[in-house]
């Protein structure tokens, strides 16, 4: 027997046409109109291109600066030696330590969102991969997460930075905002989203590229997106 929907989603999907592709700021519009759920939720972006992640050379992992932010506060942990340490803690780090951090990581303290190592610690991080790695917490070179510029990497991830991979399925899920944003914030996120994966194409995909492109709040229906439209989009500089 089908699981009956709350009363909610069925208000919220009664909004959006199923078979219908919105343009970018429309879907957007959508997405705000179909949070409604009592906490401000998240806008996610979900991706699908046209790639097989099993193949190195079909892998996308990269970073992406929001320019209008994420909306949430980023805790950041480092992990450093000597003199790094308080370079990290003057530039705003909310966890910073050495061995022992990696310790607690592995008896399970996790409340970072991003983690952030220097290239001399990498050989004793390597123990926390397993732990890490599914989570996406794992600190590399690719997504900006192994640096000795440990003040411009900090100031970059607080400010809006995130990481992110496609899925071993080729789809790329970000969250790129708030629903409390203004539609033209989400815009502004959502394009330079989408110029990021451009920019980052693997050398291996080959055909069609950009397959589909879905919206939502967090508690809300997806809504599709055109993504021509959006690649086509030219917005002005703040």
């Amino acid at each position: 027997m089908p699981k009956k929907l709350s009363k909610r989603i069925t208000e919220a999907l009664s909004k959006i046409d199923q078979d219908q592709i919105y343009e970018p700021l429309e879907a957007l519009k959508l997405l705000k109109e179909t949070a409604t759920a009592k906490f401000d939720e998240s806008a996610e972006a979900h991706i699908r291109l046209g790639i097989d992640p099993k193949y190195t050379d079909q892998q996308l992992r990269t970073t992406v600066s929001l320019p209008k932010g994420t909306g949430q506060e980023v805790r950041v942990a480092v992990i450093a030696r000597g003199e790094k340490v308080q370079e990290a803690s003057n530039a705003g780090a909310d966890v910073v330590g050495s061995e022992e951090l990696i310790d607690e990581i592995l008896q399970g303290m996790m409340d970072f969102e991003v983690l952030i190592a220097t290239p001399d610690m990498m050989p004793k991080v390597a123990k926390l991969g397993r732990l890490l790695g599914p989570r996406g917490l794992m600190p590399s070179p690719k997504g900006g997460t192994v640096t000795t510029d440990l003040g411009k990497a900090i100031a970059e991830f607080k400010a809006g930075k995130l990481e992110f991979r496609a899925d071993r399925t080729g789809i790329v899920h970000v969250r790129f905002g708030k629903a409390s944003f203004a539609p033209e914030d989400l815009l502004a996120n959502l394009k330079a989203l989408q110029e990021t994966i451009e920019r980052n194409r693997p050398p291996g995909a080959k055909g069609r590229y950009w397959r589909s492109i879905f919206v939502a709040a967090s508690m809300g229906p997806s809504i599709q997106v055109d993504i021509n439209a959006l690649r086509d989009l030219k917005l002005e500089e703040a």
